[in-house]
C-alpha cells in the first residue's frame, strides 16, 4: 500500500453566523427582526413624523412633537416632548432658547449619532466613546435681506467625529461612513426636500 504526501482535502466548514445581542444600549436582536420584517413587507417602512409649532413672542416660540404613523399603524410619544427656539439678544431675540439653526446641527448630529449606535451594534463592536462635534457657517446678510448675492442658510457644515471601542480604527470609520450613508438628515440636507407651505387661518 502506498501513501500520497499530498494533503487530505477537507470540507469546508461554513462560517459561524454570529448570534447578535443587546450591545451599546441597542436591542440588536429586535433591529434585525424589524429589517427582516420590513423586507418582507415594504409598506411597513412608511412612516409621517409630525410637529406643530407655535409663537410665544418675539422670536421666542415652541414645538410640539405629536403622534405619528408608521408600521402600519398611529404611534404615541413615549411622553410630551417639547422644545424651543429663539434668537439670541444680538439678533432681536430673548436667547432664552436656541436657535432653529443650532437645531438643525443638533438633527444632524443626532441622526448620525443613532446610525452610529445601531450599526456598531449589529456589527458586535462594542463602544467606549463616541462624541460628534458639529459647526456651521452662515452669512446673516441673505437673512437680514441686505443682500440677494448671498444664501439665508449656512454656506457649510462641518463635523468633527471621535469614535472609540473594541474595533480597527479603519472598522471604526467604516462605522461611521456607513451611518452618514443612511443618515435621513443628511440625506435630507445633501440632496434637498420639496416644501410646501399652505397658509390658512382659524
Amino acid at each position: 500500500m502506498t501513501m500520497s504526501n499530498q494533503p487530505v482535502a477537507r470540507p469546508m466548514t461554513p462560517a459561524r453566523k454570529r448570534t447578535p445581542v443587546p450591545m451599546n444600549g441597542v436591542d440588536t436582536p429586535a433591529l434585525f427582526a424589524t429589517i427582516d420584517a420590513v423586507r418582507g413587507q415594504r409598506e411597513l417602512a412608511r412612516f409621517q413624523f409630525r410637529a406643530t409649532n407655535r409663537w410665544v413672542s418675539g422670536t421666542h416660540s415652541e414645538t410640539r412633537f405629536e403622534a405619528f404613523t408608521g408600521a402600519g399603524g398611529r404611534h404615541e410619544q413615549a411622553g410630551v416632548f417639547l422644545a424651543e427656539g429663539d434668537h439670541p439678544p444680538v439678533l432681536c431675540g430673548k436667547g432664552e432658547a436656541p436657535t432653529p439653526v443650532e437645531y438643525l446641527l443638533h438633527a444632524l448630529a443626532s441622526c448620525i449619532m443613532a446610525g452610529i449606535g445601531n450599526i456598531a451594534a449589529a456589527r458586535g463592536v462594542r463602544l467606549t466613546r463616541a462624541e460628534i462635534s458639529a459647526a456651521g457657517d452662515i452669512d446673516l446678510q441673505g437673512l437680514l435681506g441686505i443682500s440677494n448675492d448671498v444664501r439665508n442658510g449656512y454656506e457649510g457644515i462641518g463635523l468633527d467625529v471621535k469614535i472609540e471601542g473594541d474595533a480597527s480604527p479603519e472598522v471604526l470609520a467604516d462605522i461611521v461612513e456607513r451611518s452618514k450613508a443612511r443618515s435621513a438628515v443628511f440625506d435630507v440636507l445633501t440632496n434637498g426636500v420639496p416644501v410646501q407651505i399652505q397658509v390658512g387661518a382659524r
